[in-house]
């Protein structure tokens, strides 16, 4: 059974010993797993000559999540929602099984901090993180989900291109339905009012005078430039929990500003690394490993 991980760069990849470990679990010998470094042009030849040297899947990260959903022949549903393929997978028939499991790793993290069913969600941000997180969010059934970006468009495309469809296709109750809108990150700073339209109920002013949120997740790439993002303070609801998809040694500059808020509950990303390592690592075995040990040695390496 051999697996790699494809990105340019590759040295820094932690995947080799999350997926080490996670064989060790289950007893898996011929489990080998290595990290490969991709010429920026040419992706789609190295993972075609990996196949063909006996691989049966791999992982993808930057900058070939895109090529790599154009390479897959058959495409998850996540997949197709997030417009991009962090994992794949050699078919019976040798073609190649697309999927992204950042989303879902992502939400097995926060519900090891919080139910999901229920909540008010603002996610931050509406590029390729955001976009890949949609659709395992809005399965746990949130009340509120609001996608918040620098430009409204953008988050407005999001909205279109993955909740609309999701909601259309659930035949679940509109009770159940989660209220879905867009919003700038500017409206947060001054809550001014905007209607959110979706669900049952639609929620008229969000901010200053109106919703709070019981989960915001920051997937913009405002922490790796030590950016704060232009929101109130009370946009966060008492006993929110504030998760940045961002992770490092240190605090990372959302969860600072999360815990000048107030915020107790603050997680950084490193959990989803591992969760979406735990799902991919799922879908080429079968054995759906224990994260736990894994994150908390990665943890103490930071």
């Amino acid at each position: 059974m051999r697996y790699a991980v494809f990105g340019n760069p590759i040295a820094h990849s932690k995947s080799p010993q999350i997926h080490a470990a996670f064989a060790a679990e289950f007893g898996l010998p011929g489990f080998q797993y290595d990290k490969l470094l991709a010429p920026l042009d040419g992706f789609g030849t190295a993972v075609r000559e990996f196949v063909a040297a006996g691989g049966a899947g791999c992982n993808v990260t930057v900058p070939f999540k895109e090529e790599a959903f154009r390479l897959a022949e058959v495409l998850s549903a996540r997949a197709r929602a997030a417009g991009a393929v962090n994992t794949l997978m050699v078919q019976a028939d040798g073609s190649l099984f697309g999927d992204n499991t950042d989303g879902a790793g992502l939400v097995a993290d926060l519900l090891r901090h919080v139910p999901l069913q229920g909540k008010r969600l603002l996610l931050l941000g509406a590029g390729g993180a955001a976009r890949g997180a949609l659709l395992p969010l809005l399965a746990e059934q949130p009340a509120l989900l609001l996608i918040a970006n620098r430009t409204v468009a953008r988050a407005r495309a999001l909205s279109e291109d993955v909740v609309q469809p999701w909601l259309a296709a659930t035949g679940l109750p509109a009770e159940l339905l989660p209220v879905h809108g867009v919003a700038t990150f500017d409206f947060l700073i001054g809550g001014v009012p905007l209607e959110v339209t979706g669900g049952a109920s639609p929620v008229r002013a969000l901010g200053k005078r109106g919703v709070q949120f019981d989960v915001v997740i920051n997937a913009t790439s405002a922490s790796l430039g030590g950016e704060a993002i232009p929101m109130a303070p009370d946009a966060f609801a008492a006993d929110a929990v504030a998760y940045d998809m961002m992770y490092g040694k240190d605090e990372t500059t959302f969860l600072a500003q999360a815990r000048a808020a107030g915020v107790a509950t603050r997680v950084d990303g490193l959990g989803m690394l591992v969760g979406q390592a735990a799902e991919a690592f799922t879908l080429w075995t079968g054995h759906r490993p224990d994260v736990a040990p894994v994150l908390a040695s990665l943890r103490a390496a930071l």
